[in-house]
């Protein structure tokens, strides 16, 4: 069970989409008593963020539903490259496997589906069952004072307007964020200029897991399956002589659509049109206030890492949150949330910005990617183990890292302070992060200096058999990795050094502290 918010709420979130609730989940398991508001009446009624990467349910099974999210969604077996051809034909380029694409790096090696609307009611529910509701209809209109031991904000809602005190409060209230407005955060980025559309609908067509793409001289669309029922989403790029238009329908571009795909559509459930942006915050943290999410970096829809990125952001800054109200950690260890996360947000920006301008550019250079540069890239995704695991790697958001991080120390065979704690199949290696706190994991043999100072802070140590599979994925023989509360190594020690392990946890200010609240 979730521990149920007390009265006197220590956080208040702001925003109640994917960023927001799963920062809600973490502090909730943790204890920490906080509220949930959002300007919004009710969760999300379509599906933006479709895609749910690996990083995000290694999350999720920390909390304990990965599976059911896998259950409730879709996992796409291929992807299919095509080309139209300019007699309307056509032709298969390229097809990948994604089923296996990130066998042995983590427990999910696959690319999911599920539609950000039921997502979102799925991690409500999760809330609901522990008694805590989000509180719609409620506006934050002003942070009137923020000093250093509090901040208070204005919020406004179906009970009139109240000023609520707390320790920290959490901008997760999307792109156009009340709360980087009222702190004065500038969000520097631009808009692209071509439309784009999306496109819910029903067609004539046998139901599909796989990914279709269609690329030519100026066409990029895509058609996968979103939903159990037989829901197909259609993304792609508005014909040039359109794209001015206000009115653009989807009867307006159906017979450029349906001959790229190869479909027809039968029903529409929802049509609109869109620009993409991308803007990252100038920081991410002010005083006792942060932002995540949206409000704090928007993304191209390359590689559906947006969504993934700010659930990432609720997970980092979920336990070092818990761990300063607690006391489990100093206070200080709040730092490390901007200095982890928007070195990231901007690098991932800056990727998918180059590969979506790429990829949706006018004229030979746009025409040059579509059809020669990215079917070659994806052909050598199907013959290269290497390029295959790389691409995983990089899409599923596993290979994120925070090697300059101030919580990130030491060296043990190939793994550093600051990386992911990689996964072993063979011991699921994983399977003690469902505690959500610090913990030490030896492969081999625990020694017992490193036993008796983590026993002092209150830090359990998990000892594993050494194996082949602990080997191949960098981990070395006795060594000792301090493991933080999300899964990243915070300090690797080649050998049984007590003293180091000491002298890191007072850095960092980490104590013993009683348990709180039941497990999940």
């Amino acid at each position: 069970m979730l521990c149920r918010p007390s009265s006197s709420p220590r956080v208040l979130i702001v925003g109640a989409g994917p960023t927001g609730l799963v920062l809600a989940l973490n502090l909730a398991r943790r204890g920490v008593p906080f509220r949930i508001v959002a300007d919004a009446g009710g969760p999300g009624q379509r599906s933006r963020a479709m895609v749910v990467q690996a990083r995000t349910l290694e999350f999720y099974r920390q909390l304990g539903f990965a599976e059911e999210i896998v259950d409730e969604g879709i996992v796409v077996p291929h992807l299919h490259l095509r080309e139209a051809s300019g007699d309307g034909r056509l032709r298969e380029m390229v097809r990948l496997n994604f089923t296996d694409l990130g066998d042995g790096i983590s427990p999910y090696p696959f690319a999911l589906t599920y539609p950000q609307d039921d997502h979102e009611r799925f991690l409500i529910k999760k809330l609901a069952a522990a008694g805590i509701d989000v509180e719609w209809n409620t506006k934050l209109t002003a942070l009137p004072r923020m000093d250093e031991g509090s901040v208070v904000a204005t919020l406004v809602g179906p009970r009139g307007s109240e000023q609520l005190e707390v320790d920290y409060l959490c901008g997760c209230d999307g792109a156009h964020s009340a709360v980087r407005t009222a702190l004065g955060l500038g969000f520097a980025g631009k808009t692209y200029d071509r439309l784009f559309f999306v496109c819910d609908a029903k067609v004539d067509a046998p139901f599909d897991h796989d990914l279709y793409v269609t690329l030519g001289e100026r066409a990029l669309v895509l058609i996968f399956a979103v939903r159990s029922t037989g829901m197909r989403r259609l993304i792609g790029l508005i014909p040039s002589g359109l794209s001015e238009s206000d009115t653009v329908t989807f009867e307006s571009i159906r017979g450029y659509v349906e001959p790229l795909l190869g479909v027809h559509v039968t029903e529409v459930n929802w049509f609109a049109t869109y620009r993409v942006h991308h803007r990252v915050a100038e920081r991410f943290r002010s005083g006792r206030v942060f932002i995540l999410g949206d409000a704090a970096h928007i993304h191209s829809p390359a590689g559906g890492q947006g969504m993934n990125t700010g659930i990432g952001d609720a997970t980092n800054l979920g336990w070092k949150l818990a761990d300063a109200v607690t006391g489990r950690a100093a206070q200080t260890i709040l730092d490390s949330f901007e200095e982890e996360r928007i070195g990231f947000a901007r690098a991932l920006v800056a990727t998918t910005d180059r590969a979506f301008t790429a990829i949706v550019a006018p004229g030979g250079r746009g025409q040059a990617t579509r059809r020669i540069l990215a079917p070659l890239l994806l052909a050598a995704g199907t013959r290269l183990t290497s390029v295959r695991r790389l691409f995983f790697r990089v899409v599923s958001q596993t290979q994120i890292h925070y090697p300059h991080s101030s919580l990130s120390d030491g060296k043990a065979a190939g793994i550093r302070g600051g990386d992911r704690l990689p996964w072993v199949a063979s011991l699921d290696n994983f399977a003690p992060l469902r505690s959500l706190d610090w913990q030490v994991h030896v492969y081999g043999n625990a020694g017992p200096q490193i036993t008796a100072a983590a026993e002092r802070r209150g830090v359990p140590v998990h000892a594993f058999a050494w194996d082949t599979g602990a080997r191949s994925v960098g981990l070395a023989q006795n060594a000792a990795y301090l493991v933080r509360p999300d899964g990243y190594v915070a300090l690797a020690l080649d050998g049984d050094d007590g003293a180091r392990f000491r002298s890191y946890a007072d850095r960092i200010g980490l104590v013993k502290v009683p348990a709180s609240g039941p497990a999940l």
